[in-house]
């Protein structure tokens, strides 16, 4: 291995001898004491091969693949997958059949620039296709490649640029203090395969990652593919139920997926209960209040379009909320990371001294290429979308003030839960866009155009935000160059952009996104139903998205993190609950025995088998979809008293699975 120090560079000492590490280290995932340092597992003051003809390759196949497989799945089914983890997987096992030894650093640059897929596609069709379904009322909309692309590209190129100097902040400073879910997974998965390549990983961590990992995913394809339990179990279910939701709205629903069970154990018993109480607010106290002294066209509605029409725009409001108050908070980091560009570009030092490990690319390149980026997009608003200067001037400084502020936003619900509320924010930034465009007289056919090509820049900026805190702290942990991740993390972007602009428009000539056999594009359509009002002049319901930003007021007073518990009033009830009871889980184990070492042993074992049903649901869900669209569908009655109790024994089962294989670890074994 070559252990030349390039010049510049700080000099460890590096024994000759020295060997680096199989295993993940055990203050991982803990916070560090004041003169603790962590060691990943490339030594930080050695040269290893990173980005190489192979990894690039394989990366930029895996996001042209992915790319157009999320775009189609997501704008079919409304979720768009975790491209990192099947990616990390598929370059573990192509590493291990090509025989490459110590591949531990290409495997990061493919899973790096493969993973743009994801989140340019959650960017694009989380909003671009409204342009289509709006066309159906308003012909004189028209939408081409080259708008779809570049907003796209710009988007994620504003991501990636914003983000950079967060990344010292949110990856090294906040160490242990954020759980990272599925960062933790995707490490996880590379970890394996390096134990692997080091012929190391047979009877280890890579045996118990496989197994969790095929528990995981053919217990999450069953369900999803056949139905033969209860995907979801609720009260609804029940005649009892039944009665409760239609007169009071009061609804308890769980999800039996694997990977969320998974993904609470990681997130932890703290993050998750907030998480659950958002929901249970919304759920529990909002909507039957809402139900029992609404107008009765409310009254009318079932619990889930209640949710979905009305409770769920408190929590946008909240998410809103919460995001100014981050901002607010991280001030100082933000200045302090402007303060850094404006030093260097005075002639400060470049960063260029700091070992391999902390190279970022340097604040002087990173300013430059922010205003180079800034002046594109303002040509493409001036010149490809809205025609009059000053107003693309309007909506180009709305891009780039809620880009850059929201940035932090993102990152940080990256770093707590896994999940990225951009359509939240994106139908936020609609809002407001849509409120400075009409005063300036922006409005129409015309305004929706400008309002939902400037969302599909923010969406796609901040999607790429959170995507990018993932990429880096998996580099963190493992020890590959940022450096080598940002600046390779640009062609991932710009093939990605390329390929779901094709495939959006192609997805829409077959199949179209307006009508009875389109496909569903659900949060697409949600930024066309809040923008179509405010561009026409009907009702906006500002008191929901208000009332939400008083409540995160209140929670931040009160101590409660505000975006946790924004978030639980956004998503889902049934995809909170599992959050809560893989927080629980991961509490028992870590107090299954008084040996504290041993409870930390066993703490890290369970959260190995957690990353494995994260990643095996992940990739399995992404067979399970191929699987219905080549129509096999369930015909079991999800919601019979059957196939709910089962439900609701075998997810039992797989959390005693978790519970005993965790506590298995004996110490020192």
């Amino acid at each position: 291995m070559n252990n030349h120090i390039p010049k510049g560079a700080a000099r460890t000492e590096v024994p000759p001898a020295e060997v680096d590490p199989i295993d993940l280290p055990e203050n991982a995932f803990r916070e560090l004491a004041a003169d603790e340092q962590y060691r990943p597992l490339m030594h930080p003051a050695r040269q290893y091969q990173e980005v190489t003809p192979y990894s690039v390759t394989m990366g930029l196949i895996l996001a042209v693949i992915f790319s157009a497989a999320a775009a189609y799945l997501g704008l079919k089914v409304g979720q768009v997958f975790e491209a990192a983890i099947p990616i990390a997987i598929i370059a573990v096992g192509l590493s291990s059949s090509l025989k490459k030894k110590n591949a531990l650093g290409q495997n990061v640059i493919i899973q790096s620039i493969g993973g743009s897929s994801g989140v340019i596609v959650a960017g694009a069709i989380f909003t671009l296709p409204a342009l289509y379904i709006l066309q159906a009322k308003y012909p004189e909309i028209t939408v081409s490649y080259l708008e779809i692309f570049l907003s796209s590209l710009f988007g994620g190129v504003l991501g990636i640029l914003f983000f950079i100097p967060f990344r010292k902040y949110f990856v090294k400073d906040m160490h242990g203090k954020y759980p990272f879910p599925e960062a933790t997974a995707t490490t996880q998965v590379l970890v394996s395969g390096n134990a692997q390549s080091a012929g190391k990983g047979e009877g280890g961590q890579a045996k118990l990652l496989l197994i969790a990992s095929l528990v995981g995913g053919i217990y999450d394809y069953v369900v999803a593919t056949f139905g033969l339990w209860a995907e979801t179990v609720t009260t609804a279910a029940y005649s009892w139920g039944q009665t409760l939701s239609e007169k009071f709205k009061f609804v308890f629903s769980c999800n039996t997926g694997a990977a969320l069970l998974g993904l609470g154990y990681i997130v932890g018993l703290k993050y998750a209960f907030v998480i659950f109480a958002g929901s249970v607010f919304v759920w529990w106290v909002v909507m039957p209040l809402i139900g029992a002294y609404g107008s009765p066209e409310i009254q009318a509605m079932d619990a889930g379009t209640l949710f979905y029409e009305v409770a769920r725009k408190i929590g946008i409001g909240g998410i809103a909320m919460a995001g100014v108050i981050g901002i607010i908070k991280s001030w100082p980091i933000i200045t302090q990371a402007v303060g850094l560009a404006g030093r260097e570009l005075k002639g400060g030092q470049s960063g260029a001294g700091t070992v391999r490990w902390q190279q970022d690319i340097s604040m002087k390149h990173i300013a430059y290429f922010v205003v180079i980026a800034l002046i594109a997009v303002l040509a493409f608003f001036w010149l490809g979308v809205i025609n009059t200067f000053w107003q693309a001037l309007v909506a180009w400084a709305v891009v780039a003030v809620i880009a850059f502020l929201f940035t932090t936003v993102a990152a940080n619900a990256i770093a707590i839960v896994g999940s990225n509320p951009v359509s939240g924010m994106t139908l936020m930034t609609l809002i407001i866009a849509s409120a400075v465009f009409v005063a300036i007289g922006l409005k129409g056919a015309s305004g929706m155009v400008a309002a939902m090509i400037i969302g599909g820049v923010v969406c796609t900026a901040l999607s790429m935000a959170g995507g990018l805190v993932t990429d880096l702290k998996v580099g963190y942990w493992l020890g590959s160059t940022p450096r080598k991740q940002e600046q390779w993390k640009f062609l991932g972007t710009l093939v990605s952009a390329a390929t779901v602009g094709g495939v959006i428009m192609l997805l829409n000539k077959v199949y179209g996104f307006a009508g009875p056999d389109a496909l569903s594009a659900p949060q697409a359509n949600a930024m066309a139903s809040v923008l179509e009002p405010m561009m026409t002049g009907q009702e906006t319901p500002w008191i929901l998205y208000i009332t939400g930003a008083i409540l995160a007021v209140l929670l931040n007073w009160l101590g409660v993190p505000a975006l946790a518990f924004c978030l639980g009033m956004f998503i889902n009830l049934e995809l909170n609950t599992p959050m809560l009871v893989g927080g629980l889980l991961s509490y028992f184990v870590a107090r299954s025995t008084k040996n504290a070492e041993l409870s930390r042993q066993r703490a890290d074992r369970g959260t190995l088998i957690a990353s494995g049903l994260i990643a095996g649901g992940a990739l399995f869900g992404v067979f399970a979809t191929i699987t219905k669209m080549f129509g096999v569908q369930s015909t079991v009655d999800q919601r019979a008293l059957a196939p709910q109790l089962l439900g609701i024994a075998i997810y039992l089962a797989l959390f005693v699975f978790v519970l005993v294989a965790s506590c298995r670890k004996k110490q020192n074994d």
